[in-house]
């Protein structure tokens, strides 16, 4: 057990749980997000929720942020200079050649990272298999550093063509640079990706650079804060690959925070999913900026070893999350054709839906669902109470803009937000072969529970599970965050018992490379490992986890091609009679946290009590009586019409859906067919 600290940033509010190991406690917080300033956010809702003498207690503070992914959306980063092999100064603009929206005549790819200019090259070669074709021409450095310098770069990346088979050119020209005065930042390809691919290294490497200033800023003045309030144990932050690290290693590698925000859900709902034996679940995590869906199988989130931002590809770990710009804070518009839009555009945290009283004036989902009684009396986290004169008269314009009722636009601006949710939801599941009405939908965040039933009746789910703690789950799965570092290194090579010892030996490298960037101390770690295979002449590759002795894998090629052809069977539906081949090999180091206790009941809410008004029910289509029930008291079978509320959330229970409290605090919602 220890006592640990968990926050998490949103578009609107920033999230809290801490559990103490004394006292089995969890106690939950939350407090508007600071959008110039989020670790002034951090700071409100650690000072205001968690005692001093609990802060002092602490072994953990753990992390969840979108600081460098609003840093990379909002191209607000470092001054970055690219120095590459002759020949590839272009490959940021090349790419693969390709439309990322193939039908779209307007599409438009976006303006790289790092402008032409300041993309510089250097005489030399390496081949893929590590030899050297041509070797550095050192006097090739010097003015492309100079260019740079006069240029005022903040920071270089270096990425030398197949550096990650021999990275002596690499080396060599960092030392260069240092040599003739640059005291900026540096990063280099090898380090950040030990992959194979020109484009997709280059554009890792440049986002690293791009962000690692921002970033490393960031938690420094995030860590001294922390520090002040008396927080003397181990600060982690989320990866983009589920996971923690610590703030030191984050400061060197970036990059592998781009998604640390939302995967903190995805981390928790994992738990939930093993602790209730579910087999296939989707998330909803519905904030005040952005909704993001997750699929959970076997109790695992889908992890890709690639992943996308802004059109922008990122070799690391990246857990499956979709998200798209769909909120509470969602603002209802008429387009240009005369129809109703809800998002991507917010309210955020300033100034908010207009029923929070902040000077919004435009219509956000939140006052949508206000104005239909969804958030029953409208007494909500951080002491806002709801104006629901505001709402209805920020909802007129575009009611009347359209020709309908204020009460017919409210229900249409949640149908759109459910609508557009739900398409996310398909992407992690219709569209990779599953069929979400035989899953169990997980919702959560500040609007999860509000959308619940709306988005399992546009997917026909029949069965939500509701999680403890849903407004602040991100910050709950957070918690849980083991600390994990993981590498990778492409050696093409034929499978047999010869490539199944060379891949051993890159096991042993990678696994000395990664225990020595954490900081473990006493914890035990666990080892695992996986390859990526293909069969020859195939582009793309499935990675597939194969078993460990020690260090070293403890199958044969044999076993390790009939998991690959298992596992090619499932996804394509058949094998084919090729050869196969390895590509990379995958290391990953586990050191778990102390597992945490659960609160398995909310608690109760000060002056809570039970009342009746009347609410929009989409089932019925019309208003009916609602029961307004605190979640702390519900004990026997509720069934809908009902909005059962919580400290950090409100559950709207349509007509036709009843709740029921599970053994570990959940509450679990079906269909009255069902």
């Amino acid at each position: 057990m220890a006592t640990r600290i968990g926050v998490d940033i949103g578009g609107t509010f920033t999230d809290l749980v801490y559990y103490d190991d004394e006292t089995g406690e969890t106690v939950e917080g939350k407090v508007p997000t600071v959008p110039h300033a989020p670790e002034e956010g951090v700071v409100a809702a650690v000072s205001g929720h968690v005692p001093r003498a609990v802060i002092e207690k602490a072994e953990f503070f753990l992390h969840g942020t979108t600081v460098g992914l609003n840093a990379l959306l909002e191209r607000r980063g470092a001054k970055v200079g690219l120095i590459t092999t002759e020949g590839f100064r272009d490959v940021l603009e090349i790419r693969r050649g390709d439309r990322a929206e193939m039908y779209n005549l307007f599409w438009k790819q976006p303006e790289p990272l790092v402008a032409r200019h300041l993309r510089l090259e250097v005489s030399e070669r390496v081949r893929a298999d590590g030899t050297v074709f041509r070797p550095l021409d050192e006097a090739s450095v010097a003015p492309a550093l100079k260019a740079l310098m006069d240029e005022g770069v903040d920071t270089i990346a270096i990425c030398l063509i197949n550096a990650y088979a021999n990275p002596a050119h690499e080396l060599r020209v960092e030392a260069l640079l240092r040599e003739g005065g640059f005291t900026g930042g540096i990063s280099l390809s090898h380090k950040i990706s030990g992959e194979y691919r020109e484009y997709e290294r280059t554009s890792t490497t440049v986002i690293d650079a791009f962000v690692r200033a921002r970033m490393s800023n960031y938690l420094k003045r995030l860590d001294a804060r922390l520090r002040e309030l008396g927080f003397k144990g181990t600060s982690l932050i989320t990866r983009s690959g589920s996971g923690s690290m610590t703030f030191t290693e984050a400061e060197e590698r970036p990059f592998e925070t781009i998604m640390s925000g939302p995967v903190a859900g995805a981390q928790g709902a994992s738990e939930v999913a093993k602790m209730l034996g579910i087999e296939a679940l989707i998330t909803a995590d519905v904030g005040g900026t952005s909704f993001d869906a997750a699929l959970i199988l076997n109790g695992e989130p889908q992890v890709l070893y690639e992943g996308t931002i802004d059109n922008m590809p990122i070799q690391t770990p990246w857990v499956d999350v979709r998200s798209i710009g769909s909120g509470g804070g969602s603002i209802a518009h008429i387009d240009v054709g005369g129809l109703m839009r809800v998002g991507p555009r917010s309210a955020g945290a300033a100034p908010g839906p207009a029923c929070y009283g902040k000077g919004g004036t435009e219509p956000a989902m939140t006052d949508a669902a206000a104005f239909l009684g969804m958030l029953g009396p409208g007494r909500l986290a951080s002491g806002i109470t709801l104006d629901f004169a505001k709402a209805e008269a920020a909802i007129a314009p575009v009611a009347a803009a359209i020709g309908q009722e204020v009460e017919a636009t409210a229900t249409g601006i949640l149908r759109i937000a459910a609508s557009s949710m739900a398409n996310a939801m398909r992407e992690v599941s219709v569209e990779q072969g599953l069929d979400p009405r035989r899953m169990v939908l997980l919702p959560f965040g500040g609007a999860g529970p509000l959308m619940a039933t709306l988005l399992a009746d546009e997917l026909k789910m029949t069965r939500i599970v509701v999680p403890p703690l849903a407004g602040n789950f991100s910050a709950w799965g957070l918690l849980g965050a083991d600390m994990v570092q993981s590498a990778a290194r492409t050696r093409i090579m034929d499978l047999g018992e010869e490539a199944v010892a060379s891949a051993n030996a890159l096991l042993a490298a990678l696994f000395a490379d990664i225990a020595g960037r954490g900081e473990h101390g006493a914890r035990e770690t666990v080892l695992s490992a996986r390859l990526d295979l293909r069969y020859k002449g195939q582009e793309h590759w499935l990675s597939v986890e194969v078993p460990l002795s020690g260090e070293a894998i403890a199958a044969t090629a044999q076993e390790i091609a009939e998991s690959f052809e298992a596992e090619y069977r499932r996804a394509f539906g058949g094998v084919m009679s090729e050869a196969i081949e390895i590509v990379s090999v995958r290391a990953t180091l586990r050191a778990p946290l102390p597992r945490r206790g659960q609160s398995t009941r909310p608690p109760a809410e000060e002056g809570a009590q039970e009342e009746t008004i009347p609410a929009y029910s989409f089932e019925r289509k019309t208003r009916l009586p609602f029961r307004v029930v605190p979640r702390a008291t519900l004990a026997a079978p509720l069934k809908g019409p009902a909005i059962i509320t919580e400290s950090t959330t409100t559950l709207y229970l349509d007509a036709e859906w009843t709740a029921a409290t599970g053994a570990h605090g959940e509450l679990v919602l079906t269909r009255s067919e069902a």
